[in-house]
């Protein structure tokens, strides 16, 4: 069976047995029916939703003249920029709705949840609200991307009854109407985005993220495979639980579930508490999909140099054990005990320093003074979040906050965790898979070759997944699966 994986900014081939089973999200088990894309329709059903949400009234009912609403959107790493996208339209009835109660849009703020992700671009604000959206809003200044280092927009509240520590943007924390506009999509993370999540990682602080992105949360084994029950995910509803408390009103929340193209399935409105878990019924019947009749031995896929979080996430060490890492979360419930991943990448030494300022120096400090595995290089983090020249790097010149390396190496550790070996072919630099603690081969034969005599033995049951970075993922489960409590 002659198969291409993505490969740097091409593809790789490889010959693999044909008994080798193929997923493709969206076509080997085809989602559920997205709503029809065109504008008009689209359009109908979000304002439907708007204006019946779920555990709390209307947004024509919380609105009046002199209400300040903040309007909180997801960055560009997920949720798609098409003209009919949910975030384009979603902001556009919302506004609708706002201006209908009475809400003058010079009290209306536009924010960007990047979190800890580099703050949001003007070319990037563009491509996600569209030129029209922009152009209303930027030039009066009522635009802008959360700054997780910008003490002055921060407020304090405390910690949950946990005792994690919450700091969350100010402005939202200050006006009368916060709105959040999210997409229930599969994310290895806690099983979707949207809900409680977009507020608990979008719009708070590195001390914040670090209650939940590390290695006590992520090496659980409510972690792994991902589930909407895990500790991490509970911990997001507390915190933006404990925002609500705090504010004295809940968030608005707007969010999508999404299909493999990033197309409206459904939309759901109100209260997170109570639209969260309505959400989630539809999207774990397009997310967890029961496909695997047995267990695999290989995981076969491809590595781009350039995907979710920028140029460089398939070259950067660092990210690419994320991304390892990340189809271990997302397809434990069908891999053998002594699975083995093989995984084209260019692995070209390629960091993208401008966008990850710090990897280059953490994966130097990994190679030495007794870094085992990745979890040893935990205890740096706090130094590298209060590193004043990457903070500055982050605030002002686009790049990732330096502590978000420490939450990808807690993921990064996972599939060491869960697998027998990994293999990375291809690489032109192959010293960096090594020092990852990687084996190397130049083709997915030879990798296979090697597994079978030192792993799995002659005749593997081998998962082929093709485009597994280019499409919206899934959770692939047995076919009897009892996935009611996912």
């Amino acid at each position: 069976m002659k198969l291409e994986f993505e490969y740097g900014n091409g593809v790789m081939s490889a010959d693999l047995p044909d008994n080798t089973e193929v997923f493709i999200p969206g076509q080997t088990v085809p989602d559920p029916p997205c709503l029809p894309q065109d504008w008009d329709s689209l359009w109908a059903a979000t304002r439907a939703s708007v204006r019946n949400p779920v555990g709390m009234p209307p947004l024509s009912e919380l609105a009046h003249k002199g209400s300040r609403a903040v309007i909180v959107i997801p960055d560009i790493v997920k949720g798609g920029c098409q003209i009919t996208s949910h975030r384009k339209l979603a902001i556009q009835v919302i506004l609708e709705e706002l201006y209908g109660a009475g809400v003058e849009k010079k009290d209306i703020l536009l924010l960007f949840s990047n979190g800890l992700h580099p703050r949001t671009t003007v070319q990037e604000a563009k491509e996600i609200l569209g030129e029209k959206l922009f152009d209303e809003f930027y030039w009066s200044h009522q635009i802008t991307s959360h700054d997780s280092e910008d003490y002055e927009h921060l407020v304090d509240l405390g910690c949950t009854a946990r005792g994690d520590r919450v700091l969350m943007n100010r402005y939202v924390f200050e006006c009368d109407l916060p709105i959040l506009i999210g997409h229930t999509q599969g994310n290895p993370y806690g099983g979707y985005s949207g809900g409680y999540k977009h507020c608990a990682t979008g719009i708070t602080h590195w001390r914040s993220i670090a209650s939940h992105h590390v290695p006590d949360v992520m090496h659980r084994p409510d972690f792994t495979p991902v589930s909407g029950h895990s500790l991490m995910r509970t911990k997001f509803d507390e915190i933006g639980m404990l925002m609500e408390e705090k504010m004295g009103h809940p968030f608005f929340c707007c969010d999508a579930v999404l299909d493999t193209y990033s197309r409206q399935i459904e939309i759901h409105s109100g209260y997170a508490a109570v639209m969260q878990p309505q959400s989630w019924i539809t999207a774990n019947k397009r997310t967890y999909v029961p496909f695997a009749k047995r267990k695999y031995d290989v995981m076969v896929f491809g590595m781009p140099q350039k995907f979710h979080y920028g140029d460089g996430m398939g070259t950067n060490p660092i990210q690419m054990m994320q991304a390892l890492s990340a189809q271990v979360i997302r397809h434990k419930r069908v891999l053998s005990d002594r699975c083995v991943m093989i995984c084209s990448s260019i692995c070209n030494g390629y960091f993208h320093d401008e966008r990850w300022p710090y990897l280059r120096e953490l994966y130097e400090m990994f190679q030495h003074d007794y870094n085992q595995v990745l979890p040893d290089m935990n205890r740096y983090g706090e130094y590298f979040a209060t590193e004043e020249g990457y903070i500055r790097k982050y605030r002002f010149a686009n790049a990732f906050h330096p502590f978000h390396g420490f939450s990808m190496m807690s993921c990064g550790h996972i599939a060491e965790m869960n697998t027998a070996a990994i293999y990375i072919v291809g690489a032109q630099e192959p010293g960096i898979a090594r020092g990852m603690g990687l084996k190397t081969r130049a083709s997915f034969e030879e990798a296979l070759e090697d597994a079978k005599r030192k792993y799995v033995g002659p005749n593997p049951n081998i998962l082929a997944l093709p485009l597994t970075f280019k499409l919206g993922a899934v959770h692939l489960c047995m076919e009897g699966d009892d996935l009611s409590g996912v």
